[in-house]
């Protein structure tokens, strides 16, 4: 019987769905980051897949959403996207420490998976955690400072941004470091799926398409990186794309 368990890790609302019978071993996992005005609960057909296969799978909420959602402004949480990417991106570390700390996690078995802001999460951390053995991108970006750029522009004709010039270098200076679009390198082989639908209207399609026809020049080993792109579908991950992720890391985690 597969459970599902409310767990705080540290100051981190999150779900654990595995095996109930296995709950306390160590097993590989899978850490699965949300979309943008989503949370945690909306991932779990995914997870319960994943779990069916042996995985425990991690499911936490970003700031601003799901139990962290305090009363803030649309605006408010809109300018603080990229503050909650980089937040996902450290508290990451808290959720491999907390499974290290516990015994949980099997042969250093980690991998990472996200959905539209889920999957910038996904490529940032790629940059930043060498440990990550897996990865899946369903329609994130990893050109995040070209994507940041574009978002804050389309906010700048809308109205007045509450913030300065100053503070938004500062966040483009920030979010280079963690681009994955300038440092492909960083992925080192290491098994990568992206999923997109060509007519996304929210994520650009290009942004991880152009990524991909780069990135997979520097893969030894090509069936390590693959793009499953989808017609006709706009900014929703389909059960096709479900179905494909659990197989990419069933194969590769």
């Amino acid at each position: 019987m597969i459970g599902v368990y409310k767990e705080t890790i540290k100051s981190i609302p999150s779900l654990i769905i595995v095996d109930a019978q296995k709950e306390n071993e160590a097993l590989p996992v899978v850490t699965y980051f949300h979309g943008f005005t989503s949370a945690k609960e909306h991932n779990l057909p995914l997870a319960y897949l994943l779990a069916e296969k042996g995985y425990r799978v991690i499911l936490p909420d970003s700031r601003y959403h799901g139990e962290r959602e305090p009363e803030v402004s649309a605006l408010k949480k809109q300018i603080s996207f990229w503050e909650i990417v980089m937040l996902n991106v450290e508290e990451l570390q808290v959720i491999k420490t907390y499974l290290d700390e516990r015994n949980l996690l099997q042969d250093g078995r980690f991998g990472i998976a996200g959905t539209s802001m889920g999957g910038i999460t996904t490529s940032a951390a790629l940059t930043q955690y060498s440990w990550i053995k897996t990865a899946a991108i369903l329609m994130g970006s990893p050109k995040i400072t070209t994507f940041a750029k574009t978002l804050v522009e389309s906010f700048k004709k809308v109205g007045n941004l509450p913030v300065t010039d100053e503070m938004i270098e500062s966040m483009y200076e920030r979010l280079e470091k963690m681009d994955l679009s300038k440092q492909p390198e960083k992925l080192n082989d290491r098994p990568l799926l992206f999923w997109h639908g060509e007519s996304d209207s929210v994520v650009p399609f290009d942004h991880s398409y152009t990524f991909y026809d780069e990135a997979v020049k520097h893969y030894t080993n090509k069936a390590n990186i693959d793009f499953i792109k989808e017609a006709n579908t706009d900014h929703k991950v389909s059960r096709y794309a479900i179905l494909e992720t659990v197989k990419w890391f069933e194969k590769h985690l």
